[in-house]
């Protein structure tokens, strides 16, 4: 199961029992609990003190039926209680490390980092995360204390044998500030080459994309090498990605690009993209799975409202079978979500329509146990044109 982004902080937080403190450093918002009081503005109030698998609410269920062998999403929230934020960054997350058992709730087994919120609050805010996911028992990949841990897969076992190796990057198009890329002695975030509009390296970084272990930034055949030295017989891999903004209209022909080059040097099986605060669509790319953007799962944005006709409070959950001997999709079930009230639940009738126009097919509204399930033919035809 792949998800986008879970971003736990600020609103959701002060839901819970214990919490970070609430002065936030925005231009627009300077306490936290105004984002759980617009929230109760839209959907009526909020049982807090909340539960830890509150948010996950309907989702629940459908994880359990569906059983997968391993649960990704991009957690893009800081949990710490450090109280120094990033200088000069407009927007800062953070959880408060008690409250971890949200994660553990919904049985995530990886949390990818290489976003731009991992370290709102810092390197200390970035340790203290890490430290906290590893002690509830959670793998994370794509930030780390050097550019080696930053850039090392996490490691999931697979039932049968063999492995799933999930690396995570980010593009600097994702907003993660410069200082953040992880060095051979600094703490941070691992750093992919951004191509251009057009899908192309930028003039004079041709060798970027094949730098070395030893760069800040790495380039898209270098991770394909790293992951081909890595990957052992049995394996599938995983490349998640934060990349472009937030909010999109359309697949940028940049991410087409890098996503097509990482699947046909022939040692990724999955690419998993997010940033945009909405999903974007699917496609499948020589039998390999590309999510372009998978939408934020969790956040606090209730009280915010649509983006033009792009809506951030629609989440949707990504189960996907691949075959153990070459990686390439068997089957692939969508369920979708919608948050409310801090929880994700079954979307309204309007939320349905606006996402069987997204992936181009129709959905099941009769119960969360018929999500929708879409042949990897299907999806050929249904990828947009290059």
């Amino acid at each position: 199961m792949l998800a986008g982004d879970v971003m736990t902080g600020r609103g959701i937080d002060q839901a819970f029992a214990q919490s970070c403190a609430p002065e936030l450093f925005e231009p627009w918002v300077r306490d936290a609990r105004e984002y759980l009081r617009l929230a109760e503005r839209v959907n009526g109030p909020v049982p807090a003190p909340i539960t830890p698998g509150h948010v996950w609410g309907e989702a629940l269920p459908e994880l359990a039926r569906l059983a997968p062998d391993a649960r990704i999403v991009n957690l893009e929230t800081a949990v710490t209680t450090s109280d120094r934020p990033w200088p000069g960054k407009g927007i800062h997350y953070r959880m408060h490390p008690a409250n971890v058992g949200c994660l553990t709730a919904a049985r995530i087994d990886c949390c990818t980092l290489a976003n731009n919120h991992v370290m709102d609050w810092g390197r200390e805010g970035l340790a203290q995360t890490l430290q906290t996911l590893q002690g509830a028992g959670l793998r994370a990949a794509g930030a780390g204390h050097d550019v080696a841990a930053a850039r090392a897969p996490a490691i999931l076992p697979l039932r049968g044998g063999g492995r799933l190796l999930v690396y995570a990057r980010a593009t600097a198009s994702s907003g993660v500030p410069s200082d953040w890329a992880a060095g051979r002695r600094r703490a941070g975030v691992a750093l992919l080459v951004d191509p251009d509009e057009a899908g192309r390296l930028p003039d004079g970084q041709a060798a970027a994309g094949r730098a070395t272990s030893g760069d800040d930034i790495q380039g898209v055949d270098a991770l394909s090498a790293q992951i081909a030295a890595e990957r052992r017989s049995g394996d599938l891999a995983v490349v998640s990605i934060h990349w472009g903004g937030n909010w999109s209209p359309q697949v940028p022909e940049a991410h087409r690009w890098l996503a097509r080059r990482l699947l046909d040097a022939g040692v990724t099986d999955i690419v998993h993209g997010h940033s945009s605060h909405h999903p974007m669509p699917v496609e499948v790319w020589r039998g390999k799975l590309i999510l372009y953007g998978c939408g934020d799962l969790i956040n606090d944005y209730e009280g915010i409202g649509p983006h033009g006709e792009l809506r951030s409070d629609l989440g949707c959950l990504y189960f996907a079978t691949l075959a153990r001997s070459t990686g390439e999709l068997r089957d692939l079930r969508i369920v979708p979500m919608q948050m409310r009230g801090f929880r994700l639940s079954q979307p309204e009738p309007a939320a349905w329509t606006w996402l069987e126009r997204l992936f181009g097919t129709a959905l099941s509204r009769a119960s969360a146990a018929q999500p929708t399930r879409a042949s990897p033919e299907g999806l050929r035809q249904r990828r947009s044109p290059r």
